[in-house]
């Protein structure tokens, strides 16, 4: 089980600071490699770059929550979140869509509490196959 983990590029948990600038007031954002090309990538389907990412994300979370608390671990979550509802084709793979486009309600539609969901039709008929080549 381990080497599926510790196989990892040493680079991708590396963590790097970024200085960003929200509301006029410059701060620093440390993240492992791995979670800033996450962001990257999430940055790009909207036409942006990760500043301007950050920036939007933190100004909604003001605006939906009142506060912030651990910015860095929002971040790290939200990284997250895209890769897993990526993984159940909640989200286009297609890096064309933007982010923007989509019905947040029909992405996250019925998301139980721990957000975890049934896995859509495609992914359940691959698990199946795959678990019934497991068996033969």
């Amino acid at each position: 089980m381990c080497e599926v983990f510790i196989s990892a590029d040493p680079q991708s948990y590396d963590a790097r600071t970024r200085s960003v600038r929200l509301h006029g007031v410059v701060t620093s954002i440390r993240l492992e490699n791995l979670f800033w090309q996450v962001l990257e990538e999430i940055a790009r389907r909207d036409g942006m770059v990760v500043v301007q990412l950050i920036e939007r994300l933190y100004d909604e979370l003001v605006a939906a929550r009142g506060e912030v608390g651990n910015f860095a671990s929002f971040l790290r979550v939200s990284a997250l979140r895209y890769e897993a509802l990526l993984a159940q084709g909640r989200i286009p793979a297609d890096n064309s869509v933007a982010i923007r486009s989509l019905d947040a309600k029909a992405v996250l539609h019925e998301l139980p509490e721990g957000w975890s969901s049934p896995l859509p039709e495609q992914a359940r008929v691959h698990t199946l196959h795959v678990a019934a080549r497991r068996q033969a």
